[in-house]
Parts: structure tokens; C-alpha cells; sequence
């Protein structure tokens, strides 16, 4: 599927060149609500930044293209993305390998490229890391990516302990590239906290049955499974779980991102958590989280229209990297990547934007992860990682921000079967 929202008629002579017209190239699954909330996001940030000052007077063309999740397709649509429509930036995709899987395309091209999906630290340091000069013009201004996000995590089950005495966890992460980070990092970070890992297993992202890794978890004692879930299907989990084991479910479910996601778990979410950018668009996170909300739903709730009836974390992501861009351009004084590369990379390098999922500033060539989102601490030093909560309501269920506290618009809460 290929969507335009164009700023003017006719077409783009040679990338890179400033013929006036900026054209950015977003990738997303559009199959998926993750992908769509993406798609929309973007939209919104192209037309505000054309009823706004724009971005160094230029026209600005808006081009989605779905990715399928496979990167066989997304490669060739990359490369038409650049050597036909002649893409200025690029912006998005949502899984790891798939990033992977264009990177040199990318970056032989010198089209700037902000990730807005993917997490997986490999794509930094085993890139960038590896010859930054070849890499430099790609970008991730959200979310967190996963090494920082395993601390963020571990910091999560102290507040845990803190909260609800827990000590005893077990860890769940499907096999995944982006959930490496998380098998190798996490249970010495629990460790380090005083926490005890008492069951640490990895299934494929095949399964479908889950009733014997709960079964093993509660004959373990944990207090908590921390789960990391990215491939469909993985609700089967919930259903297996809910109201029947005695232990909360944490951690991260792509899934259960979703505003949608009580009524399509038919409520078998309740109290189960997740990480996400944006913290579900449920509360103000940097006092421009819910302006952008407000617009998305102004424009994509209600009517009949399909959801998300929210962004979902890669909306949020992809509307601040837009506008990130846009600062970053107007501090260069260019777009022309071709003739002015070095100095796009400076200007992203150095510019801070108070986005609608957190406050964004990249780390430079000699850091740990160059050109990756920087983490942001809140004044109780803890990781602006939002955790959501599924919580019961009189009608229903509702996400709640639970993490960091801070920021919450609810607190944590255990589930009601658990003694």
C-alpha cells in the first residue's frame, strides 16, 4: 500500500538536491494497528508543519509504504523510496531485523533515516559501532533502545519489590533479535538489585500453548513473569493465565499497546503491564503528550473509522522524529544531504526537542551509542520508561500509566486473585 499527502503537484527532479520540495519516505506494517497508528502520526506532523513555519520554506510530500514485516519486500521499496521518489528523509520501522536488513542500503544512499520503531542495540553498535562514517546518516530518536531499556526494567521490578514485597521472578522473553539484550542483561541487573531470578526460559515465537511455562513458573514461587512479547498471537498467553495463576504478568506485550486490546482480549488483559512510548497517550508526559493525542483522536477516533483509537508507541515515536528533523534542519540551514550531509548529522546531533513521548537529544560519534536516543532520568532518578497497566473499571478496563512514578496517572496494582 503507498499513501501520499503531497504539498504540491508534479515531481522531485534528484534526492538530496534542494529543489524545494522535502519528501519523506515512511515505513511501517500498515497491516498492523502499530503500523497504521505510525502512518496517521506522521500525517498529522507533515500537516502542522505546514500550517506552521515548515521547514525552511519547502514543500513537504508525505510517502508510506507498508513493510509486511518481511524484509525481502521492504528492501526493494527502500530503494524505490530513494531512486525513484527521490526521498529526502526516511522515518519508522517497527521490527529489529528488518532495520538491520536496510541499513547499508540506507547508508550508501546518505538519505537521512530515523527509526521510530525497532529497539535492538545491535543496530547501533554493530553499525555505527563498527564505522560510524558509513552510518552516520541514520538516526533513532525513540524509543529507548533495549540495553537501556533492560535497566529501565530492572529498575521497574524494584518498584515492584517496593510496592508489593515481591523478590522471586521469573523472565519470558520470545526469541527475537530486539530480546537478546534482555536475556543476556537482565537477571544480573535483577541480581544486582537484591532480586532473585527463579525461572528464566525462551520459547519460540511459534508457541502457541503456554500452560507449561506457567505451570513451571508457578511451581518456581515467582511473584512476577516479566514477559517480552512482540509476535502475534502471544494473548493465548493471557487467557491461560488470568484468574488462574498466582503471579502478575509484567514486562513488555506489543499487543497489548493496542487501546483496542481489553475489548479483543475480552477483558483477559486485566492487570497485566507493559512498556510503551507515549505510555498509551493515557497522561501528560512532557506537557505536549496530550496535545498531540487530542489531535490524533480529533482526526482518527469515531466515524466508523479502524483503529488505533490512539498513536500507540510507534505513533508517538514517528510524530517526534518529524518535528525532531525539522528542528534539526532549520539549525543546519539545509536539507541537501547530498552537498551537506555533515552538517544535518551535526545539527541532529545538537539540538534537544521536547517531544509528546519525552524530551529527545541524541548521543554523539564517541559515545556508547552514537546517533541513539539519549535516556532521560526523572528527579527520582528513575528511567522515563512508561509502564501501562490494564486496570478494571466499572464498564470495563481501562491502561493506566503505573512507572515511572512520576509520572503515573495510577498506582500499580496486583492482580486481585493474588493473595
Amino acid at each position: 500500500m503507498t499513501t501520499a499527502l503531497a504539498g504540491c503537484l508534479g515531481g522531485v527532479d534528484s534526492g538530496g538536491g534542494d529543489d524545494g520540495t522535502l519528501t519523506i519516505g515512511h515505513l511501517a506494517p500498515t497491516g498492523m494497528a502499530m503500523g497504521v497508528g505510525s502512518e496517521r502520526s506522521a500525517k498529522i506532523a507533515v500537516n502542522e508543519l505546514k500550517e506552521g513555519e515548515g521547514i525552511l520554506d519547502q514543500e513537504i510530500d508525505l510517502i508510506t509504504e507498508n513493510t509486511e514485516l518481511s524484509t525481502s519486500t521492504t528492501t526493494p521499496i527502500v530503494e524505490e523510496m530513494i531512486n525513484r521518489d527521490n526521498v529526502d528523509l526516511i522515518v519508522g520501522t517497527f521490527n529489529s531485523e528488518i532495520t538491520q536488513g536496510i541499513m547499508d542500503t540506507v547508508a550508501e544512499s546518505d538519505v537521512p533515516f530515523i527509526i521510530t520503531g525497532s529497539a535492538d542495540v545491535n543496530t547501533i553498535t554493530d553499525y555505527h559501532g563498527e564505522d560510524y562514517e558509513k552510518y552516520k546518516n541514520i538516526f533513532r530518536t525513540g524509543p529507548i533502545n533495549s540495553h537501556y531499556q533492560a535497566e529501565a526494567m530492572a529498575g521497574y521490578a524494584e518498584h515492584l519489590s517496593d510496592r508489593h514485597g515481591w523478590t522471586d521472578f521469573a523472565l519470558l522473553p520470545e526469541e527475537a533479535a530486539w530480546t537478546t539484550i534482555f536475556r543476556d542483561r537482565l537477571p544480573g541487573l535483577l541480581e544486582d538489585r537484591g532480586l532473585n531470578v527463579v525461572y528464566d526460559e525462551v520459547p519460540s515465537v511459534q508457541t502457541s500453548n503456554f500452560t507449561p511455562f506457567l505451570d513451571d513458573i508457578e511451581s518456581e514461587g515467582a511473584d512476577a513473569v516479566i514477559r517480552f512479547f512482540a509476535a502475534g498471537g502471544r494473548g493465548q498467553l493471557l487467557g491461560d493465565w488470568a484468574g488462574e495463576y498466582p503471579f502478575a504478568v509484567e514486562g513488555v506485550h506489543v499487543a497489548s499497546m493496542s487501546p483496542e486490546f481489553w475489548d479483543q482480549s475480552e477483558g483477559g488483559c486485566v492487570f497485566e503491564t507493559t512498556s510503551q512510548s507515549g505510555g498509551g497517550g493515557v497522561t501528560e508526559l512532557t506537557g505536549n503528550t496530550m496535545d498531540f493525542v487530542e489531535m490524533y483522536e480529533a482526526e482518527f477516533t469515531g466515524g466508523g473509522q479502524e483503529p488505533p483509537s490512539k498513536p500507540m508507541y510507534m505513533g508517538f515515536n514517528t510524530y517526534d522524529a518529524i518535528h525532531f528533523y525539522a528542528k534539526a534542519a532549520e539549525e543546519a540551514g539545509t536539507v541537501d544531504y547530498a552537498e551537506d550531509l555533515d552538517d544535518i548529522v551535526d545539527a541532529m546531533l545538537s539540538i534537544e526537542h521536547n517531544g509528546a513521548a519525552a524530551n529527545i537529544s541524541l548521543a554523539g560519534e564517541d559515545a556508547d551509542y552514537p546517533n541513539d536516543v539519549e535516556t532521560t532520568e526523572t528527579e527520582s532518578g528513575e528511567v522515563n520508561y512508561p509502564m501501562t497497566q490494564w486496570q478494571p473499571t466499572d464498564d470495563g478496563g481501562k491502561q493506566e500509566v503505573v512507572y515511572p512514578v512520576q509520572d503515573r496517572s495510577a498506582k500499580h496494582m496486583k492482580p486481585s486473585w493474588m493473595s
